[in-house]
Formats: structure tokens, sequence, C-alpha cells
């Protein structure tokens, strides 16, 4: 059993190959439980590849994750961990509910939870709907709504707040910082500079490489900036100067 001292997730060298071209290079780090750490870059700089290679569904070519005291990917691990991708799975042909319904009962989720979590990304209004008729936006928050379903310990959520709107924005990171307060761990992908100063420690990558790994606060004070979009900037000039 994991002992809740230990980090949620626990990196080393890990490494990916796709199509021939390595694009995760020995990557090393650690998430601590019960915090939002971002995961932060431009699109095309390995987030989705390493959210893949956390939850199990991605081939390593070197290296280890793991997961809740678990090498990632063991099948003790489903139902402890909420994974939201970038494109939510959710049946076309079925309502929001219904769809919910149907990954709880796969999850083995409480019965009253499809309603809980609706609720909790905004979407009880949109209960009866089909999948089809939904926008963007409301596809996102159904699938961070699946992901949601069981209360895992782990939520890995890729890019969940693209297309929202300012307001909702606010709304799910409210959300997520209550997650973790309650003990969740959430890993958040983001490629938007000005949601990092609302994670408690952050993962900056570029082009399969870690240019850093700490709190707002340390960043901006390590890059001289109050501004953490400039922050990243000088982290790639102070890469380029090595």
């Amino acid at each position: 059993m994991m002992n809740l001292s230990d980090p949620a997730i626990a990196v080393r060298d890990l490494r990916v190959v796709r199509g021939g071209a390595e694009v995760l290079h020995g990557l090393t780090f650690e998430v601590p439980r019960g915090q939002v750490t971002g995961l932060l870059g431009p699109s095309g700089c390995g987030k989705t590849t390493l959210m893949r290679a956390i939850v199990g569904v991605q081939i390593v070519s070197g290296g280890e994750a793991r997961v809740l005291g678990e090498p990632a990917g063991s099948a003790g691990l489903r139902r402890r961990i909420g994974y939201s991708t970038q494109s939510p799975a959710v049946y076309r042909d079925l309502t929001v509910l219904e769809n919910l319904r149907y990954f709880a009962a796969v999850l083995g989720a409480p019965k009253d939870d499809p309603e809980r979590v609706l609720a909790e990304v905004g979407l009880a209004g949109a209960a009866r709907q089909l999948g089809s008729t939904l926008s963007g936006g409301q596809l996102g928050r159904a699938g961070l709504a699946v992901a949601l379903l069981g209360r895992p310990e782990l939520l890995v959520l890729d890019e969940p707040t693209v297309g929202l709107d300012p307001v909702l924005r606010q709304e799910l990171w409210t959300l997520f910082h209550r997650l973790a307060e309650g003990g969740t761990t959430i890993l958040v992908s983001s490629h938007v500079m000005d949601e990092a100063a609302r994670c408690e420690r952050l993962i900056v990558l570029r082009q399969g490489e870690i240019l850093a790994d700490e709190t707002p606060g340390a960043l901006r004070a390590h890059t001289g900036t109050a501004d953490l979009e400039e922050a990243f900037l000088r982290l790639i000039e102070e890469r380029a100067a090595a």
C-alpha cells in the first residue's frame, strides 16, 4: 500500500519514441499528492505523450513511471485514476446523462455519481442533450465529468479548459482546487501560460525536455519577471545560451 508521504507520480528517465523520433528525452520528476500541478508548454512539446505514459496507454522506450505506488498501466490503477483527453470519450448518440450512467456502471461508481459530476462541471442543464448536439466546450466538460466519476485519487486532465469562456474556466479551476483540498492529486496540462498561476507547482516542457519544475513564485524569482509567459521565454533563452 502506498505511503501518503510518497509522491502520487514518480517518473524516472522516461523516454518515448514515436515515428522513429524521440519525443520525450529522459524525463525525471515527481508530483506530490493532494496538489494541483500544471504541465505547461506550447503545443507539440510532449505534454499529451507524457500524460498518456502516466496513465499507461503509451508505449515507452526507456525509464519508468510509477503512479499511486504502482507501475503505470497496472490493472489496479484503473479505478483510481480519472483521465480526460483532448478528444472527450463521449458517445454522440447517447445523452450526457446516459453516457455518465454507462461509464459509472463500468467503473462501479455510486448510482448518484452522474448527477453529482454533472453539477460539478456545470452541465446539469444539458443532461438530456445528445452528445452530437453539444458544443465543443460542453463536450470538454462532459469528458471531465466522466473523469470525475468514482472520485479518483488522481486526475490527469489534458487541456480541460480549452474553448471555455472565462467564467467557466474560473469555475473549473475552483473545482480543481476544492478537489485537491480534499486529497485528490491533479495533473493538468495547458499551453496557456496565464493558467500557470493557478497551479501550486509547474512542470514546464519544451521539445520533450523539462525546462523548469518549481512553484510559480520560484519560477518568477528564478527568471526575474512577474509575468509567467515572459518567464517561459527567458527559460528558453537560458537553455539556448547553455
